[in-house]
């Protein structure tokens, strides 16, 4: 049994933020406890550590609900303590920084920090003490627990033989007997931690680490002294050397591929910077920055825009241009780290100056770089888990899309993919087959579409010798027979007749065929995929498609995103069919950043055989190696006709609403007019990003539409 006094604990502080609007300031200045607990619906959610608060406390005295919840942590891995103790309860306690107490009803009625708890699991002699025990064992290094008498009152198994102490000596041992007697009245009288201090003995030499143990009045209620084996001490300094020599040999190379690096954590704040910076687009120095938010520059409006806040918010890869105080021009590019929750640790920036005086030369030698790259990615690609070669993308849609085939490959499910015409789903298809079990076995493809109705059933099915007038004389093996223990990939399945839909469900009931003119049934073993443009559930409801086979079909679904939903493929695959059109032709085309940039405006109806065939066209046109924007502005079509069913200004109407309709035709027009979002921004007088994000929304807008 466990019992706390209730007069050490605690109390807390708490805001309900049911009851305040997202803006509505809050003073927390003059808060003194530790820990600040948000309310939502009646119950504790989370919780602030206000010493992370202090700095920008100092600054502004006044937080918003949205600020707060932005440094709030949740209760999630916070245990909560009652009179029953377990080892996972005794391990959250040293785990995290406090620990919940609840009251007899289970209500929580204050909280103990980590130090505090342990003095009270010390204190207490019933079972916890041993489960306490049970943690100090399980500990590597050696633990030695000192009251404020000086007398040793716990210890593990590794601390005895780390100072090659007996049991019976250390129990209630004076620890100035065996422990610098200097540092133990250093920490009890001002509360501070020793580190790394080297105590050589008769028997021993050990690394001690002396860490005071602060009760609820902040005065020292013990010591915790931590002893390693200075053997394991010099083989972790060893291997410190080496990450040290790891990490310079990584900063070389990433200033030799970057003009800049920068390393944020997820609340913004800079962790990190490579040796070398691009001159002119910092006003201060960032050294002075590590460990406070860049998002605070941003606010002050002395380093603008940048990618942080986006990749925060979108949770995505982010690339924007900025444009420094001397007219430099600055590509940075934000990719967030994800943990296992999914939450962003870290956020690297990578920038790179892109000013237009360097465009004619630099800028063929940098295509040709960052063609190599996407070649080498490429050449990944092809070879991931005997993915097919055709099988190019960067996107987290489609690496779901593929993760998924990867699951079901190994399996003899039917398969229904679903997607626009030119999306991909015979490749798919091929994945799915190349990754599982019957790679070894038939791949064979049957457009339904494309074949009369006539001829189709025969196709499908054979047919023996003789069974019609113009027939082969030798009979036919039908597409069924000759995937057996392959994959019968059916291409429009959607387009099937309906008295072939019927023998197509006993196949995938029977797993067996009758050939035209036979009556003998043929068993087969074949994994069906089928793959359709239209919605199969509509056509269930008009009748020209059986329920019944339309649930054989859909065991796995799976849905193929269209192109323009996937923008960061574009690039990769516009690369990928750049590539082999320089083989087969011997040429060296490239695309520049701004033709690319126009690739990933463009709606592409036609999906990834339209880029396809863009790109070949392209380089059959082209009179120059590289490709601009200009050039490819004239085989796209980017016009977007604007709504002249615009409310014309004759009433009194929302502002916002009047202000959102003439922006959106400005950045139109200027687009239609420049084709590029820089010229198109450089004449409307804003930056590039904002044209380029809103831009984005209105086309996407268009095609919701």
């Amino acid at each position: 049994m466990f019992a706390v006094d209730v007069e050490k604990l605690r109390p807390l502080a708490t805001i309900d933020i049911d009851h305040l609007e997202r803006q509505q300031s809050i003073a927390v200045k003059d808060m003194k406890e530790p820990f600040l607990f948000l309310k939502r619906q009646g119950k504790l959610e989370s919780y602030i550590n206000m010493n992370t608060l202090q700095q920008d406390v100092q600054q502004s005295p006044q937080l918003t609900v949205e600020d707060l919840r932005h440094y709030a942590t949740s209760l999630d891995s916070i245990c909560q303590v009652d009179e029953h103790l377990s080892v996972k309860v005794l391990f959250q306690i040293i785990g995290e920084p406090f620990a919940l107490v609840q009251g007899v009803n289970g209500d929580i009625i204050g909280y103990l920090r980590r130090e505090e708890m342990l003095v009270e699991l010390f204190k207490q002699d019933n079972q916890a003490i041993d489960l306490l025990k049970i943690i100090l064992t399980s500990i590597p290094m050696g633990i030695f627990v000192v009251d404020r008498s000086h007398r040793i009152v716990n210890y593990n198994d590794a601390s005895l033989k780390m100072m090659r102490l007996d049991k019976e000596f250390a129990e209630n041992c004076d620890a100035e007997a065996i422990f610098n007697r200097s540092y133990l009245h250093y920490v009890f009288n001002t509360g501070k931690t020793i580190l790394n201090q080297l105590q050589i003995g008769d028997d021993a030499i050990v690394l001690v680490d002396y860490c005071p143990i602060i009760n609820f009045e902040q005065a020292v209620e013990g010591i915790v002294i931590v002893v390693q084996d200075l053997p394991k001490v010099e083989e972790m300094a060893t291997e410190i050397e080496d990450i040290k020599g790891l990490n310079k040999d990584l900063n070389a190379i990433l200033s030799s591929i970057y003009d800049e690096i920068l390393v944020v954590n997820g609340r913004g704040e800079l962790i990190r910077t490579s040796e070398r910076l691009i001159p002119g687009v910092w006003d201060t120095n960032l050294n002075e920055w590590i460990g406070k938010s860049l998002l605070v520059l941003e606010k002050e409006g002395r380093y603008c825009p940048t990618s942080i806040g986006q990749v925060l918010k979108g949770k995505t890869k982010v690339s924007v241009v900025q444009e420094t105080k001397n007219q430099r021009k600055i590509l940075s590019v934000g990719n967030p780290i994800f943990n296992e929750q999914g939450e962003i640790t870290r956020i690297v920036i990578a920038s790179r100056d892109i000013t237009e005086s360097t465009r004619l030369e630099s800028e063929l030698q940098e295509m040709r770089k960052i063609s190599a790259q996407y070649k080498k990615e490429l050449d990944l690609f092809k070879n991931k888990e005997r993915s097919t070669e055709q099988l190019i993308y960067r996107s987290q849609k489609m690496e779901r899309l593929v993760q998924q085939a990867k699951r079901i490959a190994d399996f003899s499910s039917t398969v229904m993919l679903y997607g626009e015409s030119g999306v991909g789903k015979e490749v798919i298809a091929q994945v799915i087959h190349q990754l599982g079990h019957r790679s070894e076995k038939p791949f064979l493809k049957l457009n339904c579409g494309a074949i009369p109705e006539n001829l189709l059933e025969s196709e499908l099915f054979g047919y023996t010798k003789g069974s019609f007038t113009g027939a082969d004389k030798n009979g036919k093996i039908g597409y069924f027979q000759q995937a057996h223990e392959g994959v019968l990939f059916l291409d429009e399945i959607g387009e099937m007749p309906l008295h072939l839909q019927v023998k197509l469900l006993r196949v995938l009931q029977e797993q067996e065929i009758v050939p035209i003119g036979s009556t003998k049934p043929i068993p087969i073993d074949v994994q069906i995929i089928g793959a359709t443009n239209k919605n199969l559930q509509e056509m269930v409801a008009k009748g020209t498609f059986r329920e019944d086979l339309y649930y054989r079909l859909n065991v796995i679904p799976l849905h193929i995103p269209p192109l323009r939903e996937r923008v960061e493929d574009i690039p990769v695959l516009a690369f990928h069919f750049l590539e082999k059109l320089n083989k087969r032709y011997g040429k060296n085309y490239t695309l520049t950043p701004d033709a690319i940039n126009i690739l990933e405006f463009y709606a592409w109806p036609g999906n990834v055989r339209e880029l396809q065939n863009m790109i070949e066209r392209l380089v059959v046109s082209a009179d120059e190696p590289a490709i601009t924007s200009e050039f490819v502005s004239r085989f796209l079509s980017l016009s977007y006709t604007v709504n002249h069913k615009k409310p014309v200004i004759t009433r009194v109407m929302p502002l916002e609403e009047a202000l959102n309709d003439v922006e959106e035709q400005l950045i139109m027009l200027a687009m239609k007019q420049y084709k590029t979002t820089t010229r198109a921004a450089k004449a409307l007088g804003v930056s590039q990003s904002s044209v380029s994000r809103k831009y984005q929304k209105i086309l996407q807008k268009k095609y919701e539409q």
